[in-house]
């Protein structure tokens, strides 16, 4: 039983147009194909008789998620490669035009679940602009968002180093990047009471105080992972089969990675040095004394060994936002967009409706449109929202950095080996859920 995919499956070559072509081999944008084929130094086309196309998936190689990709090869080199998207969907972005801005952060935190936090963040940051309200968030809700944001970039890094080990056939770091997350996920639960998925940070600020203990908890992580960043260090970035398997493979130019919309790790292994936290700064991130890591070859050994290095960087945050983390509110004292405590409603009847409408019903917000945009830990997660002045987004897209980040696959894979298509996909570090949303 033969299955289509249609207008996204790929065809043989006798096919295709040349201009079909060359837009297969990478579509690339704001550049003329003139420019994109001597960008691509397109080899001679082969014969269809001395090509084959195979199906790699739909299944999970190193993807967080379900993901299919054609290939051409020629023996073991690979021609072209299609990614085929879509087995994950769940239509997040039109769900979120059915709920509340209350109730949203439950629904866009489930997009990227390696990384809810800046999910949350997007969405709330770009709520609070429609409100007026963003210049009003406590300090301490601001500093606290933070904390949550680079502790979660951290988590997802560990994840990273794991999961990358894993495909290239280093058993032994799955086990001890997953030890290492762990620790970071059970802070997040005694914060917010999940390990994933929390709906913490919210319209107006997060949704409780930090718990007793929690600087003393921060600490601990702080003083516990460098020494096991070195164990890293030893396992892979100085092992020769390491090297060989990374350095080299999956290489992105500037112009490409820039052309296609790449973002994070992916944009900054080309040595581009772009960081929406220091380029574009938010929350207090401007105050914040960091570096922005880049490498030299955009190959996969950089993406490595810029994801593990990123961890040492927000691990520099963290000390700074221990030592400046001010005292005060958690979220704005604006009734009209924040529940009152639940002390009040026991003891209020006023408290009780007014809780009861707000999570019922929701808080309006002005007409408007807005775009709000963050570095999570795969690029720039963005969200835009129009409103009509009801209390649901008219409309809602996010701009997902999985999604843009996919895109470079065709242009990594091209001319490479079939037995590097893993080590080339776990370097990109795509969530599909963040793709498909």
């Amino acid at each position: 039983m033969q299955t289509s995919e249609g207008a996204q499956e790929m065809k043989p070559r006798s096919a295709l147009g040349p201009r079909e072509l060359l837009r297969e081999v990478g579509s690339v944008l704001r550049m003329s194909e003139a420019e994109a084929a001597q960008l691509g130094d397109l080899p001679e086309d082969p014969d269809d008789e001395q090509t084959m196309i195979i199906n790699m998936g739909p299944q999970h190689p190193s993807t967080h998620g379900v993901l299919r990709l054609m290939l051409e090869l020629q023996g073991e080199t690979v021609l072209r490669c299609k990614p085929i998207i879509g087995y994950l969907h769940t239509g997040m972005e039109k769900t979120g035009e059915q709920l509340t801005f209350m109730q949203g952060g439950t629904n866009v935190t489930r997009m990227d679940y390696l990384s809810p936090i800046a999910n949350e963040l997007a969405f709330s940051m770009a709520t609070e602009k429609l409100l007026g309200i963003d210049g009003d968030i406590p300090e301490r809700a601001v500093w606290m968002r933070m904390l949550l944001a680079e502790l979660n970039r951290m988590s997802s890094h560990l994840l990273f180093m794991a999961t990358n080990g894993m495909d290239l056939g280093a058993v032994s770091m799955m086990i001890y990047g997953w030890r290492e997350r762990e620790e970071v996920l059970r802070f997040f639960q005694k914060v917010t009471g999940l390990r994933m998925n929390h709906n913490f940070i919210r319209p107006g600020g997060v949704a409780a105080d930090l718990p007793a203990g929690w600087r003393d908890d921060v600490l601990r992580l702080l003083d516990l992972i460098p020494e096991r960043l070195e164990e890293y260090d030893i396992l892979m970035t100085g092992q020769p089969i390491w090297r060989e398997r990374l350095q080299g493979v999956g290489v992105i130019t500037p112009d490409e990675a820039i052309a296609l919309g790449a973002c994070g790790p992916i944009l900054r292994s080309t040595g581009v040095a772009w960081d929406l936290r220091r380029d574009m700064p938010y929350l207090r991130y401007d105050e914040m004394d960091f570096d922005v890591i880049v490498g030299s070859y955009g190959d996969s050994f950089d993406r490595y060994a810029i994801r593990l290095n990123e961890i040492r960087e927000s691990m520099k945050i963290v000390r700074q936002i221990l030592d400046r983390m001010p005292e005060g509110d958690f979220r704005i004292q604006d009734k009209k967009v924040t529940p009152p405590p639940r002390a009040r409603i026991d003891e209020s009847m006023e408290a009780l409706i007014h809780h009861f409408k707000i999570f019922t019903e929701g808080f309006k917000v002005p007409e408007g449109e807005v775009y709000v945009g963050i570095e999570s830990p795969r690029g720039e997660i963005g969200c835009y929202i129009a409103s009509d002045g009801s209390p649901t987004p008219y409309r809602m897209h996010v701009r997902a950095p999985s999604f843009a980040n996919i895109q470079c696959l065709p242009h990594m894979m091209r001319g490479g080996l079939v037995a590097d298509a893993v080590a080339v996909i776990s370097s990109v570090d795509p969530v599909l859920g963040d793709v498909d949303r």
